[in-house]
This record gives structure tokens, C-alpha cells and sequence, in this order.
């Protein structure tokens, strides 16, 4: 299973959206600083999981999601 999930960040509620196949280690690396991208904006929280059968599929849902670039699109994905 490959997972696309979408994290916000508890200080300064920005989102960040990614793809794994291990979302909860994934969080975990984000919240122990290990990656560049978040490491500024700790805690993050999970706020969006959805669960694919293949990498190639989770990959184009995570650059379908990562053109929202945050608006309304993203929040309705979020409040769902």
C-alpha cells in the first residue's frame, strides 16, 4: 500500500502534502526534524490520509493535490 497525506503544521497551520509508504514514519521523521522541508514548522499533525494500491497512482494523487496550492480545494479536502 502507498499513502498521500496531507499534515499540518500545529504552530503556524501550514500544509504539507506528501507521499509514503509508511505515513505514520513518515510523520514521525517530520516531527523528529529530519526533514528540510518541515523541520522549521514543528509539530505537524495528519490531516488528510488516503490509501493507494500502487506508487504510480499515489504519486499523481500528491501532484494533483500539491496544485491546489492551498486554497479552496485544499480546505474542502481537509474538512472531508
Amino acid at each position: 500500500m502507498y499513502y498521500v497525506y496531507v499534515i499540518r503544521s500545529v504552530p503556524t497551520e501550514r500544509h504539507y502534502v506528501g507521499s509514503s509508504e509508511n505515513w505514520e514514519e513518515r510523520l514521525k521523521q517530520h516531527n523528529q526534524g529530519k526533514v528540510r522541508s518541515t523541520k522549521a514548522y514543528q509539530p505537524w499533525e495528519a490531516v488528510h490520509i488516503e490509501t493507494f494500491l500502487d506508487r504510480t497512482a499515489a504519486r499523481k494523487r500528491e501532484l494533483q493535490i500539491k496544485r491546489y496550492k492551498g486554497g479552496k480545494a485544499l480546505t474542502r479536502l481537509i474538512s472531508k
